[in-house]
C-alpha cells in the first residue's frame, strides 16, 4: 500500500456501550497488518478497570495491546486513563477525584502517532457519553481531526440508534468514512433486511459485517479494501 493511501489515524465509534467497538477495532488493526502497515490500538479512556500487579487494568485495552504491531506499545500508552468502576467516565472518574481533559489523552495520541503508521483509535461507550462537565467522548475524534468508523451492534433498535448516530457525528463536522455492522445477537431475525437497510440510510460505505463468535484475527478478512486506506 503507497504511503499517501494508509489510513493514518481512525477513531472506532459505537452505537452504544456492549456493541463490539474493540472486537471491529482489533479486526481491523489485523487488517491493517497483513497489508504490512505498522498499526496499534489506543484506548485513550476506558471505566471498568481491575487491579493487577502492574496496575490498573482494562479488558479492552489489553485487547488492542495484543492485537499491534510488534513491538507493542506500553500498556498506558494505549490506555493512558484508567478508571476502576464500570460507569460512564464522568462518573468513575469522580469518583476518584480526577476530572477528565483532553490534554494527557492528546499527548499519549502523538506519541503513538509519530511510531506507527496508523493509530486506531477506540472510544468509550456511545458517541455522546460524557467524560467530563462540558466534555463529552465526541470531543476526542473532533479536537483529533480524526475519520471516523461507526460499528453498529446488529440487534433490534440496532438502525435508530445508527442513524442518530450518524447524525450526531456528521453534525459534529466529524467525517463519518464507513460503518462495520458487527453480529451481537445470533438470533437476530432479518438480519440480512437490516443490513440492507442500514446500506441504503446511513451516508456512508459498509467495511464490512463481522459474523458472531469469529476472532478478530480471522474476522478481518471480511472488512472491505476500503476501510484500509484514508
Amino acid at each position: 500500500m503507497s504511503q499517501d493511501r494508509i489510513l493514518r489515524a481512525v477513531f472506532i465509534a459505537g452505537t452504544d456501550t456492549g456493541i463490539g467497538k474493540t472486537h471491529a477495532a482489533c479486526a481491523l488493526i489485523h487488517a491493517l497488518r497483513r497489508q504490512g502497515v505498522s498499526v496499534c490500538g489506543m484506548k485513550p479512556v476506558a471505566a471498568g478497570c481491575v487491579e493487577t500487579p502492574q496496575g490498573l487494568r482494562n479488558d479492552d485495552a489489553l485487547s488492542l495491546q495484543m492485537a499491534s504491531s510488534t513491538p507493542a506499545p506500553a500498556y498506558d500508552e494505549i490506555n493512558p486513563l484508567a478508571l476502576r468502576e464500570p460507569l460512564s467516565p464522568h462518573l468513575a472518574a469522580a469518583h476518584e477525584g480526577v476530572t477528565i481533559t483532553l490534554p494527557p489523552l492528546q499527548a499519549a495520541f502523538h506519541v503513538l502517532h509519530a511510531r506507527y503508521d496508523t493509530v486506531v483509535v477506540e472510544g468509550v461507550g456511545g458517541w455522546r457519553v460524557p467524560l467530563a462537565p462540558g466534555l463529552l467522548a465526541s470531543e476526542i475524534p473532533k479536537a483529533w481531526k480524526l475519520p471516523v468508523v461507526l460499528v453498529v451492534g446488529l440487534r433490534l433498535g440496532c438502525l435508530s440508534h445508527a442513524l442518530l448516530t450518524a447524525q450526531a457525528v456528521a453534525a459534529d463536522g466529524c467525517r463519518l468514512m464507513g460503518w462495520i455492522g458487527n453480529c451481537i445477537d445470533p438470533e437476530m431475525t432479518a438480519v440480512g433486511e437490516n443490513i440492507d437497510t442500514l446500506r441504503a440510510l446511513l451516508p456512508a460505505p459498509c467495511l464490512g459485517i463481522l459474523p458472531h463468535g469469529l476472532a478478530p484475527e480471522h474476522a478481518a478478512s471480511l472488512l472491505e479494501q476500503g476501510a484500509l486506506q484514508s
